[in-house]
């Protein structure tokens, strides 16, 4: 039994005429009745009543008309999916991201993905850059949003977001009341920064902008997260450089200035593994490099 009999029967029965249904059928009608006489002795029952007259289904082949418009009913769900996950229409992706990303480039992303692709679920993982390193290698996760760099060749990074660097001030901080700050007026400042074994990329950076400044920071906490950060600023227990994009973290007791000084800019990427094959993968990187352009 083929695909093709069930068609030709279901044809045949919503006609009930061998002349009108192989016409639908772009068959002769010689070849209609025999496909139709084959596949009853296969089954073996009769599906049809034929006189002179008119064909009319029998008693089974009713039932069997009903069962097998289900299964042609799945049958087109099932390509539906298909061409929907060939297309990476379809499907689930493991997303992580660092904090500070949900204050610049994720939203967008997010909301251009979803408006494509709505039939994608995405589970987003707030994660440091080391623990999504871990989740790619381990096979937890799809992409992740971090900053460079990244050593590792069994990933690719691409970069899709650059942003300077920014003062964070307790509100009652003195240097409140300049429009810009200079790095050197930081010098006997607390800072609070992020560690370096979970981001060095933006470590190395501070750090290398305050030494080109002439001092080296006094490191009086650290904090993994972004708005933890900007928290203890908030709490006066220090000050620290951050990404522009941590303005959009409204936290009341927090004010932020430019620097005077020129910074290099600091990255945000997004990481897959290299051997990925996920056309749902593909298709999210793709729609990423149209959202970064609109940044």
């Amino acid at each position: 039994m083929e695909l093709r009999h069930l068609r030709y029967f279901v044809t045949l029965a919503e006609e009930l005429h061998f002349g009108r249904a192989a016409e639908r059928l772009h068959i002769a009608q010689p070849p209609l009745s025999q496909q139709i006489r084959q596949l009853e002795r296969e089954l073996g029952f009769e599906l049809f009543h034929r006189t002179k007259r008119n064909v009319q289904l029998t008693e089974a082949g009713k039932v069997f008309l009903g069962e097998v418009q289900q299964i042609i009913r799945q049958l087109q769900q099932a390509i539906q999916v298909g061409r929907q996950t060939s297309r990476g229409e379809i499907g689930q992706l493991v997303v992580g991201f660092v904090s500070s990303a949900a204050y610049n480039i994720l939203p967008i992303i997010l909301r251009t993905f979803r408006s494509y692709v709505p039939g994608v679920s995405i589970e987003l993982h707030e994660l440091t850059t080391d623990q999504q390193l871990e989740w790619l290698r381990e096979g937890r996760m799809d992409v992740g949003f971090l900053r460079p760099p990244v050593e590792e060749n069994r990933f690719i990074c691409e970069t899709i977001f650059q942003e300077p660097l920014m003062v964070a001030l307790p509100e009652a901080h003195l240097l409140t009341s300049q429009s810009d700050i200079c790095l050197t007026s930081l010098a006997n400042e607390a800072f609070i920064l992020f560690p370096r074994i979970l981001a060095p990329g933006l470590y190395d950076l501070i750090i290398s902008l305050c030494q080109q400044a002439g001092f080296s920071p006094k490191v009086a906490q650290e904090a993994i997260q972004m708005q933890t950060i900007v928290s203890l600023v908030a709490a006066e227990m220090g000050i620290a450089i951050v990404p522009a994009s941590l303005q959009n973290l409204q936290r009341t007791g927090v004010v932020y200035k430019n620097l005077q000084e020129d910074s290099p800019k600091v990255a945000n990427a997004m990481i897959w593994r290299k051997n990925e094959t996920s056309r749902t993968v593909q298709r999210f990187l793709e729609i990423v490099r149209q959202a970064a352009q609109q940044w």
